[in-house]
């Protein structure tokens, strides 16, 4: 347990390292006039136990680069949106979907129709571009509207992949958009067939085939629904006025420095007590993009809200069980595994991978359980000793996959089978990762120093800025590279597409930004083609674990860690819902006095 002079030692830290980079100074002050503005002021009873009223002030690290749900694919835009905004289902806190717009939902036999019942008396913000400026109901019109505008070239639209091949029309219309921006003429496709509104409240998609992870796709924002009316009173600015029908009515956008929500009175939803959501007066975003400066603003009571705490001062903050420690026991500290996993890729088609014995005996060496206690000291979920999918996937059987645990004999064994006896004649091995990541270069160290001394590799450690290293990844130039998987919807698809043959282009010169190892095996492929076309829920479980173990036995990449999420909140804040794919729902968080 730290003393109070170790915790004071460590904010005393933080304060220097903020003065040396030229911050403290101007965080202070400008946070000391935010203090004055009280997050608590006027508090009213609701039922439950619960209050109206409050502002909540939240830090982001990242920038806010649109706010038109075609053009979001950026965590930090995402968080915003999703206050703003309704979509047809959402997911709860166990990651299950919900109704939110549809009030019920039903898929064809055939697992190609998906139909949607929207609720009654939605109604869009209230906003001058509507007549009087009074928002209007939301009906299947503004959902067609809204999808059609995802599969639109000329709206920029960063979310046609997830329509692209699945969507009857969807490619026939984004192609003639697209030569219709070339042109300036009209699309010769005015329509996305497969987009179909049965009458004012039943709105269907139809897909080309079966494609069973569809149905999380419209809980993502960029299904998000938008009005018409207002993308045309915006023009291009409407990515900077955005107007949605959810629980919060954007107010002020100043890029780099902060963002305003406030409550909207005429959502559709209430809680068990027949509260009318949300409880929140206002919602304030700040950008701090360093995170030990967020850490410090929040224990000096001026965020609500602190997400993830620097490596740095991990050790400081929690302790070995995943507790608070000292001062910081007075905040709420939640956690929760995370949908994520850090792993090494290695290209399946160069020289020194093509043997499935070399990767192999390199997914031996690994200690992956000093990794978590020693180089991580508790920053990780668990050791990677499973698959590729976490085992926080929601039904899905992730730790009954074999992996490879930690058995250097065995490594030794294989690597000398291989051609490398005791490391002889292996070439020198350049592993790549990007850079700024403290954390990551820290796990990398380590899995350098256990490669060389259990097969006598000697690895050369390569960092690069991230968006170089991502293409150099994609273009297959990296034969050992650092990479992680977060999820964007909670189905194991979305990780076992890292091993799909058909996603890898025959010709080397082509990019492969999603299997980057371009690892290639027909069983796996046709485990996996099987199913993406299964409804039955267990059954696709099934499929899935059957594929995953396939591609683990051949080992294109050595799983490192699956995540965990920290997440710190003052101890007024009541009614978060923690997640493992860390989404945003304030509309249930509520303050209680002080």
């Amino acid at each position: 347990m730290l003393s109070a002079t170790a915790i004071s030692s460590a904010v005393q830290i933080l304060r220097e390292v903020l003065m040396r980079v030229g911050l403290y100074a101007a965080a202070t002050l400008f946070f000391l006039g935010c203090a004055r503005d009280s997050v608590v002021d006027q508090l009213r009873p609701a039922a439950g136990d619960r209050f109206y009223g409050g502002t909540y002030r939240v830090n982001e690290v990242g920038e806010v680069r649109s706010l038109d749900p075609v053009q979001i694919n950026d965590v930090t835009s995402a968080h915003v949106a999703e206050q703003i905004y309704d979509k047809l289902l959402t997911l709860d806190e166990h990651l299950r979907l919900q109704p939110e717009l549809a009030e019920r939902w039903e898929v064809s036999p055939d697992g190609r129709v998906y139909r949607y019942f929207l609720r009654r008396g939605v109604y869009f913000h209230d906003n001058p571009c509507f007549p009087g400026g009074k928002g209007r109901e939301v009906t299947a019109e503004d959902v067609k509207y809204s999808l059609t505008r995802a599969c639109d070239f000329r709206t920029g639209t960063l979310g046609y992949d997830y329509f692209r091949g699945k969507v009857e029309g969807a490619d026939a219309y984004f192609e003639a958009t697209r030569r219709a921006a070339q042109s300036g003429r009209e699309p010769e496709v005015k329509e996305v067939s497969g987009f179909v509104v049965r009458d004012r409240y039943t709105f269907e998609i139809h897909l080309r085939r079966p494609f069973a992870p569809f149905e999380y796709y419209v809980s993502l924002v960029t299904f998000a629904i938008v009005p018409r009316e207002a993308v045309e009173y915006y023009g291009a600015d409407f990515a900077r006025h955005p107007v949605g029908s959810g629980p919060f009515i954007f107010v002020s956008w100043t890029p780099d420095r902060e963002l305003r929500l406030r409550r909207n009175p005429r959502y559709w939803q209430q809680d068990e007590y027949g509260n009318t959501l949300p409880y929140l007066e206002a919602i304030r975003f700040r950008f701090i993009k360093d995170e030990k400066t967020q850490l410090l603003e929040f224990r000096q009571g001026n965020l609500e809200e602190c997400y993830r705490i620097p490596a740095e001062f991990f050790p400081q903050v929690v302790d070995e069980r995943g507790e608070p420690r000292g001062e910081w026991r007075r905040f709420q500290l939640l956690r929760v595994p995370a949908l994520a996993t850090q792993y090494y890729g290695m290209l399946t088609r160069h020289p020194i991978f093509r043997d499935k014995r070399v990767r192999q005996a390199l997914a031996y060496a690994i200690d992956r359980e000093r990794i978590v206690r020693y180089v991580l000291r508790g920053q990780a979920g668990e050791p990677g000793h499973y698959g590729l999918v976490p085992p926080s996937m929601p039904d899905y059987p992730a730790r009954s996959i074999r992996g490879y645990h930690f058995d250097p004999e065995r490594a030794r064994q294989l690597l000398a089978e291989a051609g490398y006896p005791g490391g002889r004649g292996f070439p020198r091995l350049t592993l790549q990762l990007n850079a700024g990541g403290g954390r990551n270069v820290q796990v990398a160290e380590a899995v350098q120093a256990m490669l060389r001394e259990h097969l006598g590799i000697e690895v050369e450690l390569r960092q690069v800025e991230f968006a170089q290293h991502l293409r150099e990844i994609d273009a297959g130039r990296v034969p050992f590279f650092r990479l992680g998987w977060v999820a964007d919807y909670p189905d194991p698809e979305n990780f076992l597409n890292l091993f799909y043959g058909k996603l890898v282009p025959d010709r080397d010169e082509d990019i492969s930004p999603i299997n980057s190892t371009r690892y290639r095996n027909p069983a796996f492929d046709a485990l996996f083609e099987e199913a993406l076309v299964t409804t039955d829920r267990q059954r696709r479980m099934e499929l899935y674990r059957q594929a995953e173990q396939l591609a683990l036995d051949d080992a294109p990449l050595l799983v490192l860690f699956y995540d965990e999420d920290y997440r710190l909140l003052q101890p007024y804040v009541a009614g978060y819902r923690n997640n493992a794919m860390d989404r945003r729902f304030y509309k249930y968080v509520w303050l209680r006095p002080r």
